[in-house]
């Protein structure tokens, strides 16, 4: 059975309460939620603290936390990116203000165009930025700060997160280029 088939199965275990059901998707899904956190935690500066392990523990934890009615593997792993983004991002507000005593408000962030690739050393306050600007985007167009999650913090392809939100992949490619060119508007500093 392939991976995405075996987490199928074992959240319909779950929806129906079996027993079990919990520990067997948390195992089943460490392994990837584990290479999706270390991909992430690549992509912030060389001398972040906070280690692959531990924001999987912590995004497994919220999880646990969570009612569990996840309709596919997409699902859970669209759930997941979500509680990823909100641990580093709460996890870079509290370096920042334990550090600096606040954060900038106006980020410039020049190679946003170029995302994800971006994400290669965006530093605490470029973090919250983008996580400010996914909100906001949020409330222009869900569908679209969906897609931006699911790429960036999930790792799925167009094709994945088509099938999640049961749309076409060609509209998930137009909401990620949308979303993209909006969130560079957002966050490019005016005159940097």
């Amino acid at each position: 059975m392939a991976a995405s088939e075996q987490i199928t199965a074992i959240l319909a275990d779950l929806a129906v309460g079996e027993e079990g059901a919990r520990d067997r998707l948390l195992t089943a899904i460490y392994q990837e939620l584990r290479r999706v956190a270390a991909a992430q935690l690549r992509q912030e500066r060389p001398n972040h603290t906070l280690q692959p392990t531990a924001l999987v523990h912590e995004a497994c934890m919220r999880l646990l936390r969570t009612p569990g009615n996840w309709k596919n593997r997409e699902h859970l792993f669209r759930t997941a990116a979500q509680m990823m983004r909100r641990i580093l991002t709460d996890y870079a507000r509290a370096r920042g203000a334990d550090k600096r005593g606040g954060l900038a408000e106006n980020v410039a962030i020049d190679d946003l165009i170029q995302l994800p690739a971006a994400w290669s050393g965006l530093s605490m306050e470029e973090m919250i930025a983008l996580d400010a600007a996914i909100d906001r985007l949020k409330e222009k167009d869900e569908r679209q700060s969906i897609v931006v999650e699911m790429r960036f913090f999930a790792g799925l392809s167009e094709e994945e997160i088509a099938e999640a939100l049961q749309v076409s992949a060609r509209t998930v490619k137009r909401d990620w280029e949308s979303a993209r060119s909006w969130l560079y508007g957002q966050l490019r500093v005016k005159g940097n």
